[in-house]
């Protein structure tokens, strides 16, 4: 586990950082224990190689950006955030994918994760829209982005390859007009930016 030092934004119980080549062990370990959370929704890397490759992934290519959530205090990796596919130009856009850890779970930390994530992507990285897709049934996942000001915008019939099968996934997405009309609730929330 790490202190709060190198925290990119903080709120009053998580900080979020970039994912480190360090963080194998406890990643690893998290999420090993957390597969029953996660069923069939998604598979983090529950290996040191896995994790490695993933982790190099999210840490070199530019159109990527992976955020451990992390609480305050002692550091331990609640979960995490990746922006996915950023797209420049014209469409200023990112796909988002995300995890909890089981001992995080419903405790409102990935909440206040995702809201310095946004903060973090409307402002630091300049983008304009991100979109989430959710497997239907996933009521956690979806109550998260709604409550972040996601909207649903559409069905995706056999979207994502997920535990063996091609699943369909609800479209969740929000703009920065979006996320800025939330006004300082979020903004207020999300603390400060290092």
């Amino acid at each position: 586990m790490r202190t709060e030092a190198g925290f990119l934004a903080e709120g009053p119980r998580v900080g979020i950082r970039h994912f480190t080549l360090e963080d194998a062990a406890e990643f690893t370990a998290l999420a090993a224990s957390s597969r029953a959370l996660h069923g069939p929704w998604l598979a983090p890397p529950a290996d040191p190689e896995s994790y490695a490759a993933y982790a190099r992934r999210l840490i070199e290519e530019p159109t990527r950006h992976g955020f451990l959530v992390c609480e305050r205090g002692d550091g331990r990796i609640a979960g995490f955030i990746n922006i996915n596919n950023v797209v420049e130009g014209a469409f200023l856009s990112g796909a988002l994918g995300y995890g909890a850890f089981a001992h995080a779970a419903g405790r409102g930390l990935m909440g206040e994760g995702l809201a310095l994530v946004l903060r973090y992507a409307f402002g630091t990285l300049g983008l304009h829209r991100l979109e989430a897709n959710v497997q239907p049934a996933n009521a956690g996942s979806i109550n998260l982005v709604r409550r972040a000001g996601f909207r649903l915008e559409g069905y995706s019939p056999d979207f994502l390859f997920v535990d063996g099968a091609w699943r369909d996934h609800e479209r969740w997405a929000v703009t920065t007009e979006m996320w800025r009309a939330r006004g300082t609730k979020d903004a207020g929330a999300a603390g400060r930016t290092g």
